[in-house]
């Protein structure tokens, strides 16, 4: 049985138009003008236990809505959802006691107070055994070594140590679903690799099913390698990581260094590159990658070389850049 299951999730707001200049804005006291706004629109997926699954869009393209009405924060418009066996927006005390949710932006633990008293305020609201509670907090501090630092007000912690104290938090009473919205916003890398391993380490050994936001293509590498892209509230992918470069990246990367110190005046003909010295980097559509290299091989003496596909980051901004393509066509035909 699915962890998630939704089904035609939608979430449409109703805004207020404002006309231009004063005139506009005066006519707006007396007269409102309201639009429709579908933040999330007949969005459906699932997701199995034990599944670790990226949440991709650009900014305002509906993730962190899709994870609020998960978590029960606010209804859809219309649409089914299941999480953990429950709907949601009713939040019952036994599905809030199931789940998990981190904001990257927002903060759960007091901020002048030691993280240890935090701690102990979600024992109270979880009513957590002492004996379990204290089993748990002790493995989670050391999974992210930060045992010593637990009485230090959260203040004076670093970023990332107040991250991972925020984990720690949501993972005290050991939740079977963990939705992270952005966790490593802000981090620096030692800070957003130390946290990434924690979290596979955690997933390995405990099994939690986990649904993740970020704008960093290393987190997603790192963790997921399923993922659901989302523009404009709709869903325009949904598979495996690496089918996405199967899809959407239509060229190769060619790595070469040439014999000498120069990269050769004439390369341009076979097409877009970059070079510094003898090493250039050109791309090829993956269709004609063997025709271009032996093309090249004939003209040129190539001392090494290489083929790879190109950034990820790189694929998923094609993706964003086709969904708002997509999405302008259809609003153009309406």
């Amino acid at each position: 049985m699915p962890i998630i299951e939704a089904k035609g999730l939608t979430k449409t707001y109703r805004v207020v138009q404002k006309n231009p200049g004063l005139t506009g804005a005066l006519r707006s006291l007396f007269r409102r003008q309201y639009k429709e706004v579908h933040a999330v629109a007949d969005v459906s997926f699932h997701i199995e236990p034990g599944e670790m699954v990226a949440f991709l869009g650009p900014n305002g393209a509906g993730k962190t809505t899709t994870l609020k009405m998960l978590s029960g924060l606010i209804y859809p418009t219309s649409g089914t959802a299941s999480v953990l066996g429950f709907t949601p927006w009713e939040r019952p005390d036994a599905f809030r006691r199931r789940f998990a949710l981190v904001m990257g932006q927002k903060n759960q633990l007091w901020w002048d107070l030691p993280a240890g008293d935090s701690f102990q305020l979600h024992r109270e609201i979880y009513s957590l055994p002492a004996d379990a509670f204290n089993r748990t907090l002790g493995a989670l501090t050391e999974l992210f070594a930060v045992k010593e630092l637990t009485r230090q007000p959260v203040r004076e912690l670093s970023l990332g140590e107040r991250m991972k104290m925020e984990l720690i938090a949501a993972l005290l009473h050991e939740p079977q679903l963990l939705l992270l919205d952005e966790p490593t916003i802000g981090l620096d890398v030692v800070a957003q690799v130390a946290i990434l391993r924690c979290l596979k380490e955690y997933n390995a050994t405990r099994g939690v099913t986990l649904l993740l936001t970020s704008h960093y293509m290393r987190d997603v590498e790192a963790l997921c390698s399923r993922v659901l892209v989302i523009t404009h509230g709709r869903v325009i992918y949904d598979g495996l990581l690496a089918g996405i470069t199967e899809r959407f990246g239509r060229s190769k990367l060619v790595r070469l260094q040439f014999a000498g110190e120069e990269t050769p005046a004439d390369f341009g003909r076979f097409g877009e590159y970059t070079s510094t010295g003898p090493v250039a980097e050109l791309k090829v559509d993956r269709t004609r990658v063997a025709e271009v290299l032996a093309a090249i091989l004939d003209h040129y003496t190539v001392v090494d070389m290489s083929v790879q596909d190109p950034p990820l980051d790189q694929v998923i901004a094609r993706v964003f850049e086709e969904g708002r393509v997509r999405h302008e066509t259809v609003r153009a035909a309406e």
